[in-house]
């Protein structure tokens, strides 16, 4: 299900890595992770999929991600919440991540 992505949030998350893709330079962005930010009376909520639900590094992007949102002007507080009613496949992959991860189909 596609949701709406601000571009100052992606621009935010573009730097922000999964730490299995860090040395692959694949942003959680270029993952497919991201699925949707919005914002009101200046409290963002993030939503974000995860590749699997065994992440063992989940708790840190969730915190990387809560403080490159929360860095961005005119952003107070900032919710991230991991959406388990949607999976994430590889089809969410940027073609530049689709490229680096070649082993996958």
């Amino acid at each position: 299900m596609t949701q709406p992505k601000p571009d100052w949030a992606v621009r935010a998350l573009s730097g922000v890595f999964d730490p299995c893709c860090r040395e692959k330079g694949i942003s959680v962005v270029d993952m497919g992770l991201l699925r949707s930010v919005q914002v009101r009376d200046g409290h963002a909520r993030v939503e974000l999929l995860l590749t699997s639900g065994w992440c063992p590094f989940a708790a840190r992007v969730l915190t990387d991600v809560e403080e490159a949102i929360g860095a961005q002007p005119g952003i107070d507080s900032c919710e991230v919440a991991i959406v388990w009613d949607e999976a994430w496949t590889t089809d969410r992959l940027a073609p530049s991540a689709a490229r680096k991860l070649r082993v996958l189909p």
